[in-house]
């Protein structure tokens, strides 16, 4: 069995877990989102701590994860956000790293792409657009995870 974790890095992650069967071509796809806010009693980097921590559990969880592929944000609307997404990043390359684990950062317009059939869709769109293939995404982070899933599936192009 094939596991593949996807996930839309962020304050509130959204994630999605493939799981194929080499044997029947079947699949089953589980997505949610997790909060890492930090409280204001918590360091900066408790955030990064309860993230990798999330990766353990998943992964032990889910008998191991296979290939990890991400949203690849080129682009913050501030500071704050995208230093927020690098911890995020480092902390996530770091873990595949330890673990030996293949990773690919999947750009915004692709994800997009693939699933609405424009590169620039807007978040409302993308949800929509999940929410047809029979998903049901809580909100637009859980569903760009989604998305990244439906990339791999047609083929990751």
């Amino acid at each position: 069995m094939v596991k593949i974790l996807a996930l839309d890095l962020g304050t509130n992650t959204g994630w999605a877990l493939l799981q194929q069967s080499n044997a029947t071509a079947g699949y089953r796809v589980t997505s949610g989102t997790i909060n890492l806010k930090n409280d204001r009693f918590q360091g900066g980097g408790m955030r990064y701590l309860r993230f990798r921590n999330w990766l353990d559990e998943i992964s032990q969880c889910s008998g191991g994860i296979d290939t990890v592929y991400f949203e690849e944000v080129r682009r913050h609307l501030g500071v704050d956000a995208a230093h927020v997404y690098g911890g995020f990043l480092a902390t996530l390359t770091a873990w595949c790293e330890d673990h030996e684990l293949p990773y690919q950062g999947v750009p915004v317009s692709h994800i997009k792409r693939q699933v609405t059939g424009k590169g620039n869709a807007s978040k409302q769109e993308v949800i929509e657009a999940v929410r047809a293939l029979a998903y049901h995404p809580k909100d637009d982070n859980e569903a760009d995870a989604l998305a990244i899933i439906e990339w791999v599936l047609k083929g990751a192009s």
